[in-house]
């Protein structure tokens, strides 16, 4: 899926099937430099995914569902992914899977809980962007992947992989 963009036109247009990790990495570090921002990131988007896949599991209780729906989406990223990231995210996502086929369903009456984890957990994200402020310039990066859909489609996909490279492989980083 190729996602056109305003960006210089030498530039290959963003698509979510040719992802430069390591620049789009690089770039995710301008904004993502603290370890707190990192954790505080992945524990949002853990919430959110959660929503989204117990609200599904819930619906459809059958333990395919969120097989299937983080095996499409471990398939979709991992060509662009270095191995190390490949391994770390198939095994975040296997925990990940297990935490919802796992955790005590909500009785009817409180299944309002799973949908409301969305946004609660997308403010959380937000919120950490209050806490940890540090930030590099970005100018040469939001030239070559200009603010828009595009972008959103692909940072959405691959933030993940971005937090567990930062937290798990990049460890030289976390001082900086």
């Amino acid at each position: 899926m190729t996602l056109s963009t305003t960006a210089d036109p030498a530039d290959p247009p963003l698509s979510l099937a040719r992802v430069d990790f390591a620049d789009l990495y690089a770039r995710h570090l301008c904004r993502h430099s603290q370890f707190g921002i990192n954790v505080n990131h992945l524990a949002a988007l853990f919430g959110v995914w959660f929503g989204v896949y117990a609200m599904l599991y819930w619906l459809v209780p059958v333990v395919w569902v969120p097989v299937g729906l983080a095996a499409a989406y471990w398939l979709a990223v991992v060509p662009n992914l270095p191995a190390r990231v490949s391994a770390a995210l198939a095994a975040y996502l296997a925990g990940f899977v297990a935490a919802v086929v796992y955790a005590p369903p909500l009785p009817a009456w409180a299944v309002w809980v799973y949908p409301l984890l969305v946004p609660l957990c997308y403010k959380l994200q937000a919120w950490g962007h209050k806490v940890f402020t540090t930030a590099a310039d970005m100018t040469d990066f939001n030239r070559r992947y200009p603010k828009g859909r595009p972008l959103f489609w692909v940072l959405l996909f691959y933030e993940v992989p971005f937090l567990l490279n930062y937290l798990l492989l990049d460890r030289r980083r976390w001082a900086a």
